[in-house]
């Protein structure tokens, strides 16, 4: 298989120094953070303003990548296959968090509910449609 590489399109920056101080998810942060998009990037941020809700895309850059395919659960400190996890401990340490858009200033984006360390690499960035991205009631 062909490898697979991404260029960050911009950086996160959070209150985030550690993991010890991040939340574990999104959903549990009401803190803000600054997405600033590389600026020959930031004529792809046009129309952005009218979502309320954004998919951030990013990679885990301080992550180490596991050794076994298997990790240790937050939730309930059952070990189990990385991919039936949430854990930033991944073979592609890639993270996607829904935040919330307040406010566009050129190529830099405020946004609440950041989970992620301050200087995490942006990868991508996608409108969040709640009638595409909601799954009601799934585990």
């Amino acid at each position: 298989m062909d490898k697979v590489t991404l260029q960050p399109i911009g950086i996160i920056h959070t209150p985030y120094k550690t993991d010890e101080n991040a939340p574990r998810q999104a959903a549990n942060s009401h803190d803000i953070g600054e997405v600033v998009v590389n600026p020959e990037l930031a004529e792809g941020l046009e129309g952005i303003e009218k979502f309320q809700y954004l998919i951030l895309i990013f990679n885990f850059h301080l992550a180490p990548v596991p050794e076994k395919p298997k990790v240790l659960s937050w939730r309930d400190g059952v070990k189990r296959g990385v991919f039936a996890t949430r854990s930033p401990h991944r073979p592609n340490p890639l993270g996607l968090s829904v935040v919330k858009l307040l406010r566009r200033d050129g190529s830099r984006l405020f946004v609440e509910g950041v989970d992620m360390l301050d200087g995490t690499p942006l990868l991508d960035i996608k409108p969040y449609y709640s009638d595409l991205d909601c799954v009601e009631k799934w585990q």
